[in-house]
C-alpha cells in the first residue's frame, strides 16, 4: 500500500473532524460548532500548500472563509452564554442583572442560528466538504513531485503571518485598546495554525513557540470576549423597558466588573507579549523553523 503524505493525511483529517462536528452543528450542539469553526481555520492554513490552480484555490478559500465567519457569529454568542452562566456560578453580579443580559444574548444566538441555517445550510458545508476531499484523493498521486515546492509555500506563508503578528504587536501597543488587542490575537491564532501545520506536514520543531502563542491567545481570547460582553451589557442598559434607575446602576456596576477583568488580563498580556515579539521576529525573516531529524 502506498504511504499517506503528510499534507493528504492532514487534510482529511480535519475534513472528518469537520464532517463529524457537522452533524452536532444540525442539532444545535455548541462544542460541535466550535469543533467545525476550527476545522476550517485549519483546512484555511493547508489548502494553499494544495498547489491548486489559481481559480479553484481562490474559490475553496473563500467558501471556508464563509464557513468559518457565519459559524463564528454563532459562536460568539454562545461564547456570551457561557460568560453569563460562569458569572452567576461565581457570583460576579446580580441574578436579575445576569438574567436580563443572558435573555438579551440568547435571543441574539437564536436569531443567528436562524439565519445560519438560512444562508448556509448544513448540505452546503457538506458539499465543500465533499470538494475538498475529491481534490485531496486527485492530488494523492502526485505527492513525490511537489514535496519541495509545498515546502517553500509553507515557508512563505509562516513568514506572511509572522510579519502580520509583529505589525499586530506594533499596532496594539501598550495600551489597552480592545480592536487592536483583537486584532494582536486572530494574528497569533493564524501564526500558532500555521505553525502546527508545519509540524505535520515537515516535521517542524515548533513545539514551544506553538504552546507560547496558545497562551498568549488564550488571554487575548479572553479579553475579547469579556470586551464584546461589556458592549452587550450596555447596550441592555440602554434600552431598559421600563427605565430603573437601581437595575441601570446594578448594570454599571456589573461592567466595571468586568472592565477590571479585561485590565487585569492586559497585564498578563504585556508580560507575554515580549515572547511574541521575538517568535514574529524569528518567523518573519526568511529563516525556515527547522525540521527534526527522522530517528
Amino acid at each position: 500500500m502506498a504511504r499517506v503524505s503528510p499534507r493528504i493525511r492532514l487534510i482529511r483529517t480535519q475534513l472528518d473532524r469537520f464532517q463529524r462536528a457537522l452533524h452536532g452543528v444540525e442539532r444545535g450542539d455548541v462544542p460541535s460548532l466550535h469543533r467545525a469553526r476550527v476545522a476550517t481555520r485549519r483546512l484555511r492554513e493547508i489548502v494553499p500548500l494544495l498547489q491548486l490552480d489559481g481559480g479553484t484555490a481562490a474559490k475553496l478559500a473563500r467558501r471556508l472563509r464563509t464557513v468559518t465567519h457565519r459559524l463564528g457569529t454563532v459562536r460568539e454568542h454562545d461564547v456570551l452564554l457561557e460568560l453569563v452562566d460562569e458569572m452567576h456560578g461565581e457570583r460576579r453580579a446580580s441574578g436579575d442583572v445576569l438574567a436580563r443580559v443572558g435573555m438579551a444574548v440568547a435571543r441574539d444566538r437564536d436569531a443567528a442560528r436562524e439565519r445560519l441555517f438560512e444562508r448556509l445550510p448544513i448540505e452546503d458545508m457538506q458539499r465543500l466538504a465533499r470538494k475538498l476531499r475529491s481534490v485531496a484523493d486527485d492530488l494523492e498521486d502526485e505527492e513525490p513531485r511537489h514535496t519541495r515546492s509545498i515546502r517553500w509555500a509553507l515557508d512563505a506563508r509562516i513568514a506572511r503571518r509572522a510579519t502580520r503578528l509583529a505589525e499586530a504587536l506594533r499596532d496594539a501597543g501598550p495600551v489597552y485598546l480592545p480592536e487592536r488587542l483583537h486584532d494582536a490575537r486572530i494574528a497569533a491564532k493564524k501564526l500558532r495554525y500555521v505553525l502546527e501545520v508545519s509540524a505535520e506536514v515537515t516535521g517542524a520543531a515548533v513545539k514551544d513557540e506553538v504552546a507560547r502563542l496558545r497562551r498568549a491567545q488564550d488571554a487575548l481570547g479572553r479579553m475579547h470576549d469579556l470586551q464584546v460582553l461589556i458592549d452587550r451589557v450596555r447596550d441592555v442598559q440602554a434600552t431598559l423597558a421600563p427605565p430603573s434607575v437601581t437595575v441601570w446602576r446594578a448594570l454599571d456596576t456589573f461592567l466595571r466588573v468586568l472592565d477590571d477583568d479585561c485590565r487585569r488580563l492586559h497585564g498578563r498580556y504585556m508580560k507575554l507579549r515580549p515572547e511574541l515579539e521575538s517568535i514574529a521576529e524569528r518567523f518573519s525573516g526568511a529563516a525556515a523553523p527547522k525540521t527534526q531529524r527522522a530517528g
